[in-house]
């Protein structure tokens, strides 16, 4: 006969009433506001009956486009999230001096610290990218979808439920106190007894498994799936910078995986791979994690490069200058990326030589990014530049960029690191680089594909005061960090002794208010935009005159992409169309073959999230059951075949018609 706690430990594992945080008055009070907030959206959507919209035509769907306009979605929600972050860690550093402890407990401010780098990589960054990438890479190469569109709908609901798992250790329990790359011993059961790791542990396990298998499939499309005549010499800047952005997706992933295997193996069987004693070594997780860690900042930061390609040559009349130095500056970023993921702990004691090692090659990888923006600069040259929202975005970004590619390179040097390692400096030039280059970058994709999503332009204005709020926001909140980490302020630290260091913490806090005031101008653009659709709609189907092959079709595109599979002649092959005066056949049209809806994939991500809780919180029977359902689901979907269904001739014989009036138009 078992005991109460015996049986309560059985069905609940960990959980109990004291893994609600009750106590906090911060998380109660954002409890209440999420709850009032989703019973609003959920009252809504009944009151409109949209619930069997979205399920038929978004949650279950396999077209690329929709997918992708679902990842910048779960993007843009992850990004408010991570930035409330932020805004409180700014605010309890401004506050909290001489004696005044601000309004953040030591460990709940470490909670923050490593939710917010979690958040804004894994469930900001990432989705953003690879939303952008789903979206425009197969329409840029002439593919109807991705090679595998079910796995692209399951890779999209795995993302979305590591993002699930992590939202709800707000409420349920606590998150991390580590840092976002959870450095054992400090990650190891002894010193986080609690699930906050382990939460850190499962909701990126969940998540790395959507974005391995979106990488395979993204590898595939473009190696497979390219217009007949588009070599790999002959495809866009955008779509090269995807494919070795996916390259290093399918290559860098599953060590995180198994890294982050071996750490829960530690946790969870008392096995030593990371610990002091018995042989267990924790600067090997270190020497893995950064394995991937450091390709995962260029994972970022390529497709970037390749929108804001695009944008300058699109906003500047002209075609793309040295498209073949871009490639090749592209292929050495990525080859080179596996060869620096040491400069980041120089301080571990390698060596002079291997640190001289790793200090070169990171020098030597500012060498193809420079060329880069030589490129862009003299694309530029002579141009007839048009101020358009993502030109401005692009403009900001390669003033931002440089310098935190310039600080980059002292940190490179490891002398300088020395000095600077573990220092607000570093969180400067970390910002520096990823706020200037990849956020900039995503937004200015945003902006720059948004009329292709939907057919029509975002309001200019809003879209100007977003630019203008980030840009300025950016410069007060990340400068004075340079400052203190020259001063030697070192990071994660919630008080401050110094009076005289607490202006720049203002300064800082003030900073992260415009970007505030940026990101609400972002909302009130979408808002504005979408009332003023009608006003906004480009008739032309080509809002942006732009140079690459996605222009050729209407905006929105069809569910298929294209009737008549385009042939290829050059890298700027649509634009050479228009100038010839662009022909599109009008008879002859046969039914489309496209995939068809399915639910599997968000049925396997809610078991997956339901493993996750279990494995977190001890509940073996729910992860038994779980698991067992994951397995179940996935072989009866393997005996659907009826996933398949044709768009009639008719049909297609009517939209193309359509779309060709509006395209000559243009031509």
């Amino acid at each position: 006969m078992f005991s109460h706690l015996d049986t309560k430990s059985l069905i609940f594992g960990r959980l109990d009433l004291g893994a609600f945080p009750l106590h906090e008055p911060i998380l109660v009070a954002t409890f209440i506001a999420v709850a009032l907030g989703g019973i609003v959206v959920v009252g809504a959507l009944t009151y409109f009956r949209l619930w069997g919209y979205l399920w038929k035509e978004w949650f279950t769907s396999v077209d690329h486009k929709k997918i992708g306009i679902m990842y910048v979605v779960l993007a843009l929600v992850m990004l408010m999230r991570g930035f409330a972050d932020a805004v409180m860690m700014r605010t309890q550093q401004a506050i909290a001096f001489g004696g005044n402890e601000g309004f953040l407990p030591p460990h709940h401010y470490d909670q923050v610290f490593t939710a917010h780098g979690v958040i804004m990589i894994f469930f900001m960054a990432m989705p953003f990218v690879t939303g952008l990438m789903n979206f425009v890479v197969p329409l840029q190469i002439g593919a109807r979808d991705v090679s595998f569109p079910f796995l692209n709908n399951f890779s999209f609901w795995m993302t979305a439920a590591g993002a699930v798992l992590i939202m709800i250790s707000l409420f349920v329990g606590e998150f991390a106190r580590t840092g976002w790359l959870a450095y054992p011993p400090l990650s190891g059961a002894d010193y986080s007894p609690g699930v906050g790791v382990d939460y850190y542990i499962w909701g990126l396990q969940v998540a790395g498994v959507g974005t391995t298998l979106s990488g395979i499939n993204l590898v595939a499309t473009i190696i497979k799936m390219r217009a007949p005549g588009m070599t790999m010499m002959k495809m866009p800047v955008f779509t090269w910078t995807s494919f070795c952005t996916n390259i290093l997706i399918v290559a860098t992933f599953p060590i995180l995986t198994a890294t982050l295997a071996l750490l829960s193996l530690d946790r969870y069987v008392g096995t030593n791979f990371f610990t002091n004693d018995l042989g267990g070594n924790p600067m090997m997780y270190v020497n893995l994690i950064w394995i991937w860690g450091h390709p995962e900042v260029y994972i970022l930061i390529l497709p970037a490069f390749g929108i804001f390609s695009e944008i300058v040559a699109t906003f500047c009349g002209k075609r793309l200058f040295g498209y073949a130095s871009m490639v090749y500056a592209t292929v050495v970023i990525t080859i080179l990326s596996y060869l620096v993921w040491l400069h980041h702990f120089f301080t571990m004691g390698s060596g002079a030589s291997v640190n001289a090692f790793f200090g070169i090659t990171t020098m030597i990888i500012s060498i193809p990014t420079g060329a880069k923006v030589f490129n862009w600069l003299f694309t530029m040259y002579r141009g007839r530049i048009r101020f358009e929202v993502p030109m401005l975005w692009t403009i900001g970004f390669m003033v931002t960029f440089v310098i935190g590619g310039m600080t980059g390179v002292m940190l490179a040097v490891p002398p300088a690191d020395f000095v600077l390692h573990n220092s607000l400096f570093l969180i400067a030039h970390f910002h520096n680089v990823i706020i200037g280059g990849v956020v900039f970058g995503v937004l200015a994709g945003f902006n720059y594909w948004f009329p292709k999503a939907f057919g029509f332009k975002l309001d200019p204005f809003w879209g100007k005061m977003s630019f203008w709020f980030w840009l300025i926001g950016f410069y007060f909140a990340f400068m004075p960090l340079y400052v203190l980490g020259l001063m030697g302020v070192t990071r994660r630290v919630s008080q401050f002794e110094d009076p005289s260091l607490q202006i720049w913490f203002i300064i800082a806090a003030f900073g992260a208010f415009l970007i505030a005031l940026g990101i609400a101008s972002f909302i009130i653009q979408l808002i504005v935009s979408f009332i003023k659709r009608e006003e906004l709609r480009d008739v032309t189907g080509d809002p942006w005159d732009g140079r690459t092959l996605e222009w050729s079709t209407s905006s929105p595109p069809p569910d298929y992409n294209f009737a008549f599979t385009p042939v290829i002649h050059d890298h700027d092959s649509w634009y050479d169309m228009k100038r010839r005066g662009y022909t599109r056949p009008l008879e002859g049209y046969r039914p489309i073959h496209m995939p068809k809806n399915t639910g599997t994939g968000v049925i396997l991500a809610g078991l997956s999230v339901a493993l996750g809780f279990a494995l977190i919180w001890y509940i073996w029977w729910l992860a038994a059951l779980s698991f067992a359902g994951i397995i179940l689901v996935s072989i009866a979907h393997t005996f659907n075949y009826k996933r398949d269904f044709y768009i009639p001739a008719e049909e297609v014989v009517a939209t193309e018609n359509a779309r060709t009036q509006l395209l000559m138009k243009k031509a």
